[in-house]
């Protein structure tokens, strides 16, 4: 369960850091990401996080506390920061990219909550 977490999450953040560094000027002009520099950093940075988790996710055995921390972190990160946004936006944001968000920060938290339980913890018998 703890690998499925680590892969699904690469799974979201790889092809959306992949989207966003490689995001042509027309689409970005369309959704109105300015500056493009920040949009490619942006993308850079979760396609990086997408390869760290796959590699995460993939070492023999359980993965490290680090790693299992990194992932929850960023995945409550992330969906802290969708929800406020999708909620200022209201109406304003069309119906359908608004389900997308929701659900996508719904996946994440769903996600970190589940890595956090099957993360074997080391208690000692007395």
């Amino acid at each position: 369960m703890l690998r499925a977490s680590f892969w699904l999450t690469a799974a979201v953040f790889l092809p959306l850091g992949l989207l966003l560094y490689f995001l042509p000027a027309s689409l970005a002009g369309a959704v109105g990401v300015s500056p493009l520099w920040l949009a490619r950093v942006c993308g850079g940075i979760l396609a990086v996080w997408g390869a760290f988790l796959i590699a995460s996710g993939s070492v023999s055995g359980q993965p490290q506390g680090i790693a299992v921390g990194g992932l929850v972190g960023g995945n409550l990160l992330s969906a802290a920061t969708l929800v406020p946004a999708v909620i200022r936006q209201g109406e304003s944001m069309p119906a359908g990219l608004r389900a997308i968000l929701l659900g996508s920060a719904g996946v994440l938290t769903l996600l970190a909550v589940a890595a956090l339980i099957a993360f074997p913890s080391h208690r000692s018998r007395l």
